[in-house]
């Protein structure tokens, strides 16, 4: 075996907020039927990458789960294997102390380079062909990189190369960056290079982003190299991001990422469920529907994940639903997140007006006008929702309008 991919799924993912309270970040239902971590799962699969271990961490009985066996991307096979490693006496500090508390189980794979993924961002990507790169570059540290927006590169891990690639500088998420070359957080190390750096290097809160690799860039007999990465590359750690990277699929004109395409298929574990029916009144508009989803009403530019039922006279427009949520008749959802389970009684509107108030407990992570209701959330017949607010499952409704940026629990 020469490479073993080892995905960090154990993120907390605050700023997903209520998609995250229960659930782990990467085990986020996304695109209808998949879940976020489908899409790094499958890369692997797809770029012949068998031999897979994921840290987990924080809240991961769904995700173990939805894995399973890992049969869905063909890792149950005998020459395969995929690992799920959870935490024994004390937490992850940080990215690589998730590796490093993991060191013996690495070792006792023997790989001779080590792939590090995330289990949270959006794309499609031939891991193999960036190994090769690492191979032919002689290089011990390889860094998938792709060229951010200058005001957004405050938020990443920012790089300068050289002409032949070789990264010469590193920061990260710096104040004023030098360059608008991120880093992805895909690593390829050699894993001599990775084992001397996880044991020598001591931080109690020991990561990738911080520690490792600025360590080994500045030591300059270790070459480390950038590989760029031009394709569809998403971070869905927001709710505008996630909204937003949701609705992007729609674009069938010019597809950003094609869920369609036979070469490169994301793979998940499916629940056995009818198709979709569409009634004599309803009307479906520039959206995607999953299966066993019962349209009688009007959905535009949405996307419905399994089981979804939108009655008659009601309308779903800029929106994600998950599983299993029934939108009553005459109900409207408009800019809104609704987890699975959730139900919306009739005549309920959520989002509507021009107050953009903040969220008075959120504001950092609900700015936009977004709606977010938690899964098996209540909203009763009449209720009036307007923009920014976080509705969760028990929510007493005193009076049936609320106000922009309120919470009710």
């Amino acid at each position: 075996m020469e490479t073993l991919a080892l995905i960090l799924a154990g993120g907390k993912g605050s700023r997903l907020d209520i998609l995250s309270e229960k659930r782990s970040k990467p085990a986020v239902p996304f695109a209808g039927k998949f879940r976020i971590i489908d899409f790094s799962l499958s890369n692997c699969a797809n770029s012949g990458i068998y031999d897979i271990a994921i840290l987990t961490q924080y809240l991961p009985f769904s995700l173990n789960e939805h894995i399973g066996s890992g049969k869905p991307w063909d890792l149950d096979r005998r020459d395969s294997q995929v690992t799920l490693l959870q935490p024994h006496n004390e937490w992850y500090m940080g990215t690589a102390d998730s590796v490093l508390k993991n060191l013996n189980f690495v070792k006792r794979r023997d790989p001779k380079y080590i792939l590090i993924l995330s289990g949270d961002h959006i794309y499609k990507m031939n891991y193999k062909k960036m190994i090769d790169f690492h191979i032919e570059k002689g290089a011990k540290l390889t860094i998938a990189t792709q060229q951010v927006p200058f005001e957004e590169a405050h938020r990443f891990g920012i790089m300068e190369t050289d002409k032949n690639s070789r990264i010469i500088g590193f920061e990260e998420k710096p104040k004023q960056p030098k360059s608008n070359q991120a880093s992805m957080g895909i690593y390829v190390f050699s894993a001599e290079v990775l084992y001397n750096a996880l044991e020598t290097i001591k931080d109690p809160n020991l990561d990738f982003g911080k520690h490792i690799i600025p360590s080994l860039i500045n030591n300059h007999n270790t070459p480390v190299y950038g590989y760029e990465f031009n394709g569809y590359w998403r971070d869905v750690g927001t709710y505008d991001s996630y909204l937003q990277t949701n609705i992007e699929l729609l674009n069938m004109q010019e597809p950003r990422l094609d869920l369609y395409s036979d070469q490169w298929k994301i793979y998940t574990r499916s629940e056995e469920m009818p198709p979709v029916r569409v009634g004599n009144n309803a009307k479906i508009v520039n959206s995607l529907i999953s299966n066993g989803s019962v349209i009688d009403g009007t959905v535009i530019n949405s996307v419905l994940s399994p089981g979804v039922r939108v009655e008659k006279g009601a309308v779903v427009r800029d929106s994600v639903i998950l599983n299993n949520t029934i939108i009553s008749e005459n109900a409207v959802v408009d800019k809104a997140i609704l987890d699975k389970k959730v139900y919306v009684g009739r005549n309920a509107i959520i989002g509507f007006g021009e107050d953009y108030t903040p969220n008075e407990e959120r504001p950092n992570v609900l700015s936009s006008g977004i709606n977010v209701i938690e899964k098996h959330g209540f909203v009763p017949d009449g209720a009036k929702i307007p923009r920014n607010c976080r509705i969760y499952r028990n929510a007493k409704f005193d009076q049936l309008e609320i106000k922009s940026g309120s919470t009710i629990r």
